[in-house]
């Protein structure tokens, strides 16, 4: 049995009386250990899946069906206090920005602590040398002396870093790291990731990395989920769909990375923009901007197959898959 699975998800936003689909019916599993990434432009869907999970979400956006089985339970049908025992305990979250996850009315030490003695019998001192421990574990130096200290006395990413260890407190099974490294340098951003893996490595985490960075996802993660306007277009092994990339929404989000270019050119780029979600175009959301798009793209919605060593859902590859398979016949 998978850690997780999401079935069907479906989540929609409430527009003045109408109502607009962010999430169209996705469906994926991660499995004990496993590190899985996320990737896709800004409004493709990525972050609220990540909520959608944690059943986090706040009106106007709502979950209009579909299950998350977390061990077999569905999320969305345990009660408030189950929701509030599974949360930060057995499935975690580490959020973009440090500054609006930690409270900075609070010092480190009264967030952890706090953290801690919501879900387990500890004394103040018990917890607060648990989370001198886990500050330990993130290379955090005098992880003592910053337990008394306040998040805006703290560099990006170092509260980045305790932002971690928060997320690891409680020895969860999954964590959901959404953008965890946007606000910080590039090479901070690389130490970050190198910790997020040791961590998930050592303590055999599952992870869900939420990304627009092709990059990170080819060093962290062994799956890849690659999505668009609310739908899962592409799927399987991260090194399939880096290497061998079959949606063309894929393969122009890998041309698109500056070491396809050669120095002095111009970057390339997928033309047009993602469709807003109250302008959904027929079809193929992707027609509009595909370059192999044709009519059957602009009326017809592709269902998802399996083609070489992914899933993926785009008319073009089922026609090249329904070819190979009349040549094999003949």
């Amino acid at each position: 049995m998978s850690l997780l699975s999401v079935r069907d998800l479906t989540v929609k936003f409430s527009n003045r009386g109408q109502s607009v689909t962010a999430l169209n019916g996705i469906s994926f599993d991660i499995a004990r250990g496993e590190r899985v990434g996320v990737v896709g432009e800004s409004g493709a869907g990525k972050s609220i899946t990540g909520f959608a999970m944690m059943n986090l979400l706040s009106r106007p956006g709502y979950i209009d069906g579909g299950q998350v089985l977390f061990e077999g339970k569905d999320v969305l049908k345990m009660s408030a206090r189950e929701q509030r025992s599974l949360r930060g305990n057995r499935m975690a979250m580490i959020f973009q920005d440090p500054m609006v996850t930690l409270n900075p009315v609070l010092t480190i030490g009264q967030q952890m602590v706090e953290t801690l003695r919501a879900h387990r019998k500890l004394s103040h001192e018990e917890a607060r040398q648990i989370a001198t421990v886990k500050l330990k574990e993130v290379y955090i130096p005098s992880p003592e002396a910053r337990l008394d200290q306040y998040p805006h006395e703290l560099s990006g990413g170092m509260r980045q870093r305790i932002v971690i260890a928060m997320a690891l407190l409680l020895d969860p099974q999954l964590i959901i790291a959404d953008e965890p490294t946007t606000a910080l340098d590039v090479t901070i951003q690389a130490d970050i990731m190198e910790l997020l893996l040791e961590m998930c490595r050592s303590n055999m985490v599952g992870l869900m990395l939420i990304t627009h960075d092709l990059g990170v996802v080819s060093q962290v993660t062994e799956r890849t989920l690659v999505m668009y306007a609310g739908r899962i277009i592409e799927a399987g092994k991260t090194r399939s769909i880096i290497n061998d990339p079959q949606h063309p929404y894929t393969q122009g989000l890998i041309n698109a990375l500056p070491q396809q270019t050669p120095p002095g050119s111009r970057l390339k780029q997928i033309p047009g923009s993602m469709p807003s979600l109250n302008a959904m175009p027929s079809g193929c959301p992707f027609h509009p901007r595909c370059p192999l798009a044709n009519d059957l793209c602009r009326t017809t919605m592709p269902k998802v197959v399996q083609y070489a060593d992914v899933e993926v859902a785009c008319h073009e590859v089922q026609r090249l898959q329904s070819d190979l398979t009349s040549e094999a016949a003949q």
